[in-house]
């Protein structure tokens, strides 16, 4: 496999790695207004995601930039036409992480709501912009033969990309919803699998019509792509099914990656050996080869990916290991809270039995 090639799969790798840890992310900022009645509950909404959120947003920045070293020309001309695009979803995941970091910072329903409203939004906001982004790779955007953007903003919201961002958006959220059901209780969980029995079907259902959509759009059925189509299909399919059987949180979520991941990969899958289409001409296509750095370039770059993606991935699978157990409301912050039930361990049991061993 030539090297051009072998760097396009790991740019896909990442940006699937980035949806399918980052997209829980968004999930839960845009839910935890809607799981959470309280702010004891947004709180554990949002402490369920709290060791991982900063450290998935790396796949972004690995991503962007494993674009801008193997293949400059295709950086170039995706970055200047999605330009304006970009700088929104840049000032989203900067509101985004002051959200996550000052919510806490006053004792304030005010402040604290404000915060609140800003991580939804915000978390609302990425998702849908890149899946318009990447679906607009595949629907072609005005391209000329010196592989220079012609158009406006207005020609980035094209039909297909539309229905790609908001196709991934409910991903997202239907994954996030999986991810609270796993990671929270009581409460917040009861909620958070009533929300996802409603976004898994709506999940599926957009799933479905996207997939015959990017067929039309790619001018056909590919065989790679069909793959990663029917498992995002699939793996829809079994969230719902898992969940009115019962069968487990885990199971569960793990179908929701398999969803999401399997849109993803499609996508590139499907645009492979292009990297970006021209509707001014196919001439004009940006490829895989007419973008693609130097031989030597690619080289070192696959040492340095062979060396470090293992360290990443080996510190990434410690950090989830380490926060795998349920969050949960403190106790004294409960019991300032009516309505909200939690199973707190009987202490005056445990104290008789110390009494009775003494």
């Amino acid at each position: 496999m030539e090297l051009p090639v072998v760097w396009f799969v790991i740019v896909a790798i990442f940006w699937v790695g980035f949806f399918v840890l980052e997209g829980f992310d968004f999930g839960v900022g845009v839910l935890h207004r809607l799981v959470g009645k309280d702010d004891v509950e947004r709180r554990v909404a949002i402490n369920s995601v709290g060791p991982y959120w900063d450290a998935n947003e790396v796949w972004l920045i690995v991503g962007g930039a494993a674009i801008f070293a193997a293949f400059p020309g295709w950086y170039a001309t995706m970055f200047s036409s999605l330009y304006l695009a970009l700088v929104i979803v840049l000032i989203a995941l900067i509101v985004r992480g002051c959200a996550f970091e000052f919510r806490g910072k006053r004792d304030s329903a005010r402040w604290r709501s404000g915060w609140s409203w800003a991580l939804a939004i915000s978390s609302l906001l990425v998702p849908l912009l890149l899946g318009v982004g990447f679906g607009d790779l595949l629907a072609g955007l005005p391209i000329n033969e010196n592989q220079v953007y012609t158009g406006t903003f207005w020609n980035l919201l094209t039909p297909y990309g539309l229905v790609t961002g908001v196709t991934w958006l409910v991903l997202c959220l239907a994954h996030g919803a999986s991810f609270l059901a796993l990671k929270t209780t009581d409460s917040v969980r009861e909620r958070s699998v009533q929300l996802g029995n409603v976004l898994a079907p709506a999940a599926l259902v957009l799933t479905v019509a996207w997939v015959f959509y990017t067929i039309a759009v790619s001018g056909g059925v590919k065989p790679l792509a069909l793959v990663f189509q029917a498992l995002a299909i699939i793996g829809g399919a079994a969230v719902i099914v898992l969940r009115r059987r019962g069968d487990g949180d885990g199971a569960a979520f793990t179908a929701s990656v398999i969803a999401i991941g399997g849109a993803v990969a499609s996508l590139f899958a499907s645009l492979y050996p292009n990297v970006m289409v021209s509707s001014t001409s196919v001439a004009n296509n940006l490829t895989i080869e007419n973008t693609a750095s130097g031989p030597y370039s690619l080289q070192v770059m696959t040492i340095v990916a062979l060396i470090m993606t293992p360290i990443v991935l080996v510190y990434q699978g410690w950090n989830y290991w380490v926060f795998r157990k349920r969050v949960q409301a403190p106790p004294e912050l409960v019991a300032d809270v009516p309505g909200l039930k939690r199973d707190v361990p009987d202490q005056s049991k445990d104290q008789a039995a110390d009494r009775q061993t003494q």
